[in-house]
C-alpha cells in the first residue's frame, strides 16, 4: 500500500520512485495498472521538488542570518594574461 504523501520522507519518495521504475522496466507493470504508477510518480517527484526547495530556502536563510558569503573569485593579476602559469 502506498504510504501517504504528506507522511513521506525525501528518501522514502524516492525509493518509491525507484521501485515504480523497476516495475515497469521489467513489465512487471500492466497497461490498466500503468497509469496509475504514472500519476503517483509524478506526485512524488512533485514532493521531493518541495522537499529541495524548502530545504534551499532553509540553507539560504541560515547563509542570510549569518551574513555568510562565498568569497570572491580572485582576479587575475595584470599581465598574466588568465594563465595559471
Amino acid at each position: 500500500m502506498n504510504k501517504d504523501l504528506k507522511d513521506m520522507t525525501y528518501r522514502e519518495a524516492t525509493q518509491e520512485l525507484e521501485e515504480i521504475l523497476r516495475a515497469i522496466e521489467n513489465d512487471a507493470v500492466d497497461v490498466d495498472e500503468l497509469t496509475q504508477k504514472v500519476q503517483r510518480s509524478s506526485q512524488l517527484i512533485k514532493l521531493c521538488k518541495e522537499k529541495l526547495r524548502k530545504a534551499e530556502k532553509a540553507i539560504d536563510q541560515v547563509f542570510n542570518e549569518e551574513n555568510c558569503e562565498a568569497p570572491a573569485p580572485a582576479k587575475p593579476q595584470e599581465g598574466s594574461a588568465g594563465t595559471l602559469f
